[in-house]
C-alpha cells in the first residue's frame, strides 16, 4: 500500500452501524499539489462561474485568477521571494482571498491577523512569524499597524480600501467615504496601493514550489496554552480542503458557501475558502458578522435553493433558530447542510435550528494544528449527537493515557485524543520542544496530541469531554466543564451556560456556572433556584457551587465562549492569586 495515510478499513467507525456515509470513501489518494495548482484546476473547469460574492458584487473564477496573477507579479517586483512572510490584516473580502492565493502562487507564506487585535497582539504575531510585508485595510492602518511600525519596521506596507474591487462608481465610493458609510483611514505617504499592484500585466516568474512547502503560519494557543505559530504546508491545506469536499458529498459546483466566519481563522480558511475553491462553490463573504436579519435577507435573496452550505459556530445557528421573525424568511428553501465548529453543538440548539430551517446541522471537530478539520457527523439521515462524529477519510484517531501518552485506552475510558492524517501540521514555527511534545511518530504515522480529552464508544466515535488544561478537580474528582454546561443547559429556562473551576483551599477547586437566561424566563427563576434544580438533576460533585446570571457570555470572533476570561475576572480567582502572590 503506497498511500501513507491509509487507514485499516476494518476500523469500527467505517462500519454502517457507526453511521459511515456510503457516499464517502474511507481512504483517498490525496493530490500532491500546491494551493495555486488547486485553484488553477477549478479555473480551468469553471472559468465563468462565480467564486465570490462581496458587498453586492460577484467575481468569477477567471477574474479572480487574473487578479491573483497580477498581484503575484506585483509582489515579485517588490522583491518578495519564496519563504517571505506576508501578513493579511483584512476582513473577509475579495482582497483577502486574492492575496492568500497570490502569496501561494509565489511561494510566500501567509499569516492572517485578527483585525480586532490590539497593536501589541499584532506585534507579537509579527515577531513570531517574521513578517516582511503587510497587506492592510486602510481603515485599520492607523489604529493597528501605525502604532507598532517603529518597533517593527516593515519592508512593504500595501493598503487597500474595502470597496476597491466592488463594482461601484468612483463617485459612489467617494460619497460613501465622505458620509462615513464606507470605512477608510489615513495611510503613510509611501504606502503601496493594492490597486496599483493589480494594474499590471500578469507575468509571474517560474518558481519551484513544492506541496510540502509552508503555505500559512496560523497563530494558536496550541495544546499547552502558549501562543505560537502552526506551520501548515500546501499539502496540508489542499488535503484538508479535499477531505471537506469528500465529506460534504452533496456539495457541488455552483453551490453557495456562506462566509461569516473570519478567513484568518483556520475553520474559515479551509471550510469556507479552500473548500469552495476545490469544489467550485462560491463564497458569500461578509466583512463583519452581520446581524441575523441582514444574514437571512441576503441568503434568501441570492443563495441558490437547497444548495447553500454554512460553516459557523453554534452561536450563529442559535441566533437563527431563536430569531423571532424567522417565519418571514424562506430560509428552509435555501440551506441544505451546516457544519458547527469552534466548540460544541448542543442538542437543543441543533433541534431548534433544524426545525426552523429544515436543514441538517452537524458538529465538526478540529484544531489549528490539523488544518483544522478532523471529523464531523455524517450528512445523512443517520444522526450522531453529542460526539465529534467520524474521522474524515484518511484520518485515524486513538485515545491515549493522559499521564504518559504511550498507552492506548479501550472504549469508554477518558484519555487524550490523538490523530493522524494528511492534515496534521508540519511543526510549530521555530519551536522544536513544543513540536516534539505535540507530534510523535509511531507505526509509520505522525500522531498529533490534541490536548483534548475524550473517549471512544464501541463504534469508534469520539466524545470530547474537555480540554486537558480545563479539567476541574473537585476533591480529586475530574469534572469536565463541557459536561456541566450540557447538564445545566437542560433546564428549559437556560439559553447559554459556561462553566469553569475556581480555586478553593478546602476542595481544590469549585465549579462555577455563568448562565444566560431566556427572555421569557427572566424574573421567574433565581440563581438559588437554578442551583437547587442542579442538585436534583446532577451528580453532587458536578453541581455548580456558584451560579451567576449574566446578560451574555464573552466570545471570540468565531463564537467560542471565553471560559478563561470569565474565570480570571471572577473575584474568587483574583483574591486567591492575590493572596498567593502568583498566577497559575
Amino acid at each position: 500500500m503506497n498511500n501513507p495515510f491509509y487507514v485499516d478499513e476494518s476500523k469500527p467507525w467505517f462500519q454502517s452501524q457507526a453511521g459511515w456515509p456510503e457516499q464517502v470513501p474511507k481512504n483517498y489518494d490525496f493530490p500532491e499539489m500546491t494551493l495555486y495548482e488547486m485553484l488553477a484546476e477549478s479555473v480551468k473547469k469553471y472559468p465563468d462561474s462565480p467564486v465570490m460574492w462581496f458587498l453586492g458584487t460577484f467575481m468569477s473564477f477567471r477574474e479572480m485568477d487574473r487578479y491573483v496573477n497580477a498581484l503575484a507579479t506585483g509582489l515579485h517586483k517588490l522583491g518578495l521571494k519564496k519563504g517571505d512572510v506576508v501578513a493579511l490584516v483584512l476582513p473577509n473580502s475579495f482582497q483577502y482571498v486574492i492575496s492568500y492565493y497570490a502569496c501561494a502562487r509565489l511561494g510566500l507564506v501567509v499569516t492572517g491577523v485578527n483585525p480586532t487585535y490590539k497593536p501589541y497582539e499584532a506585534l507579537h504575531q509579527f515577531n513570531i512569524t517574521g513578517v516582511k510585508a503587510v497587506i492592510v485595510l486602510d481603515a485599520l492602518y492607523e489604529t493597528l499597524i501605525g502604532r507598532i511600525i517603529e518597533k517593527y519596521p516593515l519592508r512593504h506596507i500595501i493598503v487597500t480600501g474595502i470597496v476597491d474591487l466592488v463594482r461601484m462608481s468612483n463617485f459612489k465610493k467617494w460619497l460613501g467615504k465622505k458620509l462615513k458609510k464606507i470605512p477608510t483611514g489615513p495611510v503613510p505617504k509611501d504606502a503601496i496601493h493594492y490597486t496599483d499592484l493589480l494594474n499590471v500585466s500578469p507575468s509571474v516568474p517560474e518558481i519551484r514550489i513544492f506541496p510540502e512547502d509552508p503555505a500559512a503560519y496560523l497563530m494558536t494557543a496550541g495544546t499547552t496554552g502558549v501562543p505560537k505559530a502552526a506551520v501548515l504546508s500546501h499539502f496540508n491545506c489542499v488535503a484538508n480542503a479535499t477531505q471537506c469536499d469528500l465529506w460534504i458529498w452533496m456539495g457541488a459546483h455552483g453551490s453557495c458557501n456562506v462566509g461569516v466566519l473570519p478567513l484568518f481563522h483556520s475553520f474559515a480558511m479551509t471550510g469556507v475558502m479552500n473548500a469552495a475553491i476545490k469544489t467550485g462553490m462560491w463564497m458569500m463573504l461578509f466583512p463583519r458578522p452581520p446581524k441575523t436579519k441582514e444574514l437571512l435577507k441576503t441568503i434568501c435573496a441570492i443563495a441558490p435553493d437547497h444548495e447553500t452550505y454554512f460553516c459557523g459556530a453554534e452561536v450563529l445557528f442559535q441566533r437563527i433558530a431563536d430569531y423571532p421573525d424567522i417565519s418571514k424568511y424562506s430560509i428552509a428553501k435555501k440551506l441544505r447542510a451546516c457544519l458547527s465548529g469552534a466548540g460544541p453543538l448542543h442538542r437543543p440548539v441543533q433541534e431548534r435550528f433544524e426545525k426552523v430551517t429544515e436543514a441538517i446541522i452537524i458538529e465538526a471537530y478540529g484544531l489549528t494544528e490539523s488544518s483544522p478539520a478532523i471529523s464531523a457527523g455524517p450528512l445523512t439521515d443517520y444522526r450522531i449527537t453529542g460526539t465529534a462524529g467520524l474521522p474524515f477519510p484518511g484520518t485515524e484517531w486513538k485515545i491515549m493515557d493522559i499521564e504518559t501518552g504511550t498507552r492506548e485506552l479501550p472504549p469508554g475510558e477518558n484519555g487524550e485524543i490523538v490523530v493522524a492524517g494528511p492534515q496534521v501540521m508540519v511543526e510549530y514555527l521555530n519551536n522544536p520542544r513544543e513540536t516534539a511534545e505535540t507530534i510523535r511518530e509511531w507505526d509509520g504515522k505522525r500522531w498529533l496530541f490534541t490536548g483534548d480529552i475524550g473517549f471512544l464508544d464501541e463504534h469508534g466515535r469520539v466524545t470530547i469531554s474537555d480540554r486537558k488544561k480545563q479539567i476541574i478537580k473537585v476533591r480529586g474528582y475530574s469534572v469536565f466543564p463541557k459536561e456541566v454546561e450540557e447538564l445545566v443547559g437542560r433546564h428549559e429556562g437556560v439559553l447559554e451556560v459556561a462553566a469553569a473551576g475556581l480555586p478553593d483551599r478546602e476542595m481544590g477547586e469549585i465549579v462555577k456556572a455563568w448562565v444566560v437566561i431566556k427572555d421569557n424566563w427572566k424574573g421567574k427563576i433565581t440563581e438559588k433556584e437554578l442551583r437547587a434544580w442542579c442538585k436534583d438533576n446532577i451528580t453532587h460533585y458536578k453541581v455548580p457551587k456558584l451560579i451567576e446570571f449574566r446578560k451574555d457570555l464573552p466570545k471570540t470572533l468565531v463564537g467560542k465562549v471565553m471560559r478563561r476570561q470569565l474565570r480570571e475576572a471572577d473575584p474568587i480567582y483574583k483574591a486567591y492569586y492575590k493572596d498567593q502572590k502568583t498566577e497559575p
